[in-house]
């Protein structure tokens, strides 16, 4: 690997690239890194020694647990509490997709039945039986569904905690598991209390008269500072499920957590800046492992096999944030508008056309004088790299940028107007 600045000893070059690398990731918090702390330290390690071979052999080792993390979940509860909406919430489909866990049937399976996420077939969404026997034996049960196979439970109800549901937390607190409670159905709730109260209807006191109960409910029985959310299955958006994923999220080890992260749908705009800055440390740490910061000159040669390439990540990136053309459709179709309405707003399909006012190559030399200009950027410190890895992160985001778009039409209860795409749609600041 050549070194990352000319003209300076080998000490100072290995001391540069430890800096170098310690501050970007100095960027994320703890809870967003996608590699742990004690694997950064040991980077940085080699870094300072010099040992280019050794650093690369670390990077290799934890992308690799990353990308083949496995992740299980969990849920359970009685039937009928929305267990199955909220597994295809979860792993973002909707009831009639393909493969969609089975909603409004009654349960009859006393097997658990695990459901894969579409697009991260290493995630597992584990649909167990029902728990609502008068006969139910919390440890008998955990036994029988195998419970240590799973990262963490979340139990599932509709209204108020049941005893098994309580009795089954207690065991799974013994067998030093994590779970989490959902309260379901809370927009049927805000809406039943609504009609029924017209004049004193108030939404922030009712969801905090719904939280209060279940917290009392659950301490009442011997559970201290139970994690309790309250959730709309048909709109993540809305009350605490995104409070939720953050939680999950920062109990999980790094690798995990990226993939579970990645596999979220897009809600906010906080989960798509965190799959975004997940990404971007994959491509930094993709780009350090393979060599590539050697000092190049500032060209752009893009043959038809890198746009081969190119296009094949663009692909995975719109697929990764829900920019690609079946989720394009799928949205389409639940706005009631025609699906080149929401291509005429965003960016990625034709950002890899070359006949147009700005070509590939233009554009990439100008997103990398900015990049460089402003500092940082993927590698930072001035750190030059080939342009394939540069084009990611254009890539990328522009997507994130128009999965924002999308999301901001989704939740807008809008009908919007197509803007018209000119060659400069692809400037950035």
């Amino acid at each position: 690997m050549g070194q990352w600045f000319s003209g300076t000893s080998d000490d100072t070059h290995h001391q540069d690239s430890a800096f170098s690398f310690n501050k970007y990731f100095k960027n994320f918090k703890m809870e967003n890194k996608i590699i742990s702390q004690n694997t950064i330290s040991l980077i940085e390690s080699h870094l300072q020694k010099g040992n280019i071979q050794g650093a690369a052999s670390v990077i290799n080792v934890a992308l690799r647990e990353i990308d083949n993390a496995p992740l299980d979940l969990a849920v359970t509860g009685e039937s009928g509490a929305g267990k199955s909406s909220f597994i295809n919430a979860l792993r973002g489909i909707g009831h009639e997709g393909k493969d969609a866990a089975p909603v409004g049937v009654v349960e009859t399976t006393m097997k658990r039945t695990p459901y894969k996420h579409p697009n991260f077939p290493n995630v597992r969404i584990w649909d167990l039986p029902g728990i609502e026997s008068p006969n139910f034996q919390p440890k008998d049960s955990l036994e029988k569904v195998k419970f240590r196979e799973y990262d963490f439970f979340i139990i599932v109800s509709a209204t108020r905690l049941k005893k098994n549901d309580l009795d089954l937390a207690k065991a799974i607190k013994i067998m030093k598991k994590n779970f989490y409670f959902v309260r379901t159905k809370v927009d049927s709730d805000l809406q039943n209390e609504e009609i029924s109260k017209p004049t004193t209807f108030d939404r922030e006191k009712v969801l905090q008269q719904i939280r209060e109960n279940c917290v009392r409910n659950i301490k009442e029985n011997i559970i201290d500072e139970p994690q309790v959310f309250l959730i709309s299955n048909n709109n993540l958006s809305e009350y605490d499920f995104p409070i939720m994923m953050d939680t999950l999220m920062k109990d999980l080890p790094a690798q995990k957590r990226h993939v579970f992260m990645l596999s979220l749908p897009n809600v906010t705009e906080a989960a798509i800046e965190r799959k975004r800055d997940a990404q971007q440390q994959y491509i930094w740490l993709d780009a350090l492992r393979g060599g590539v910061s050697a000092i190049m000159p500032l060209q752009i040669i893009i043959s038809n096999n890198k746009m081969e390439k190119l296009q094949k990540i663009l692909n995975n990136y719109q697929v990764l944030f829900g920019v690609d053309e079946p989720s394009l459709k799928a949205l389409a179709k639940h706005l009631g508008v025609p699906v080149e309405q929401l291509k005429d707003i965003i960016k990625s399909p034709t950002l890899l056309e070359t006949e147009k006012e700005e070509t590939v190559g233009e554009m990439f030399m100008r997103y990398l004088k900015n990049v460089l200009i402003n500092g940082g950027g993927l590698l930072g410190a001035g750190l030059y790299c080939q342009e394939i890895y540069y084009m990611q992160l254009l890539m990328l985001d522009t997507v994130a940028d128009d999965a924002k778009v999308l999301l901001k039409e989704t939740y807008s209860g809008k009908q919007f107007k197509p803007k018209k795409r000119t060659g400069s749609n692809h400037n950035r600041t």
